[in-house]
């Protein structure tokens, strides 16, 4: 069935900044005697807020500064500012919604600062400025359903007639909560976590058109 609203998650699934982000945190915090790789890091907070990745890096044992938030998101918007590329397939999935009529927008953990500067270089931030949810602006983040709750609000739709797109367990287990379908979109692994919060699992955002009946 053709949903009224898509939500996408913004990292990992519009724009492939999960290892420019993680590659900044792992290099972060082998400066406070916790050495992970990038891998590891993207597989320990990969779908979390950054104060998040500060309490688990804590009791990892890393000794992290009360300010290290502040310090580790400088550290990762200068990393994007570097440059960031658009999700394959993206592009045309976002075209195809709107040939059908399909309202869309973003839900992220991430601030509007920062997809403003990921989106910002791949020319999706028009296409989102104005459909944008972030949880730092509404102090609810996943796995909590209420961002995907008041982007289907402010849309005037059901939750029941949304679809979210989703790279993280976390962000499945707040759409499943939220009553709402979701579309895992893992392209290298099996998806294991995201299928065991109910997504839908893809490999190649081509995919996504039709699962969504706006393939034409």
């Amino acid at each position: 069935m053709r949903p009224d609203l898509v939500i996408f998650d913004c990292d990992g699934v519009l724009v492939d900044s999960e290892p420019v982000t993680n590659r900044a945190i792992s290099e972060n915090l082998a400066g406070y005697g916790l050495h992970l790789t990038v891998e590891e890091c993207m597989a320990q907070f990969v779908g979390g807020t950054l104060s998040g990745v500060r309490d688990k890096a804590r009791r990892m044992g890393a000794d992290l500064p009360e300010d290290w938030v502040a310090e580790i998101h400088e550290a990762t918007y200068a990393a994007l500012r570097r440059g960031v590329s658009l999700i394959a397939g993206v592009r045309d999935l976002i075209d195809a919604l709107e040939a059908a009529g399909v309202a869309y927008c973003v839900a992220s953990n991430g601030s509007r600062e920062k997809m403003r500067i990921t989106l910002g270089q791949t020319g999706l931030w028009d296409r989102f400025e104005a459909a944008m949810f972030s949880a730092r602006e509404l102090g609810v983040a996943k796995p909590e359903p209420g961002l995907f709750l008041a982007a289907a609000k402010v849309h005037g739709v059901d939750p029941a007639a949304c679809v979210v797109i989703e790279d993280s367990a976390s962000g499945a287990k707040a759409a499943a909560r939220a009553g709402m379908r979701c579309i895992g979109y893992v392209p290298e692994g099996a998806g294991v976590a995201l299928r065991g919060q109910g997504a839908e699992v893809v490999t190649r955002m081509q995919e996504v058109a039709a699962l969504l009946g706006v393939d034409g």
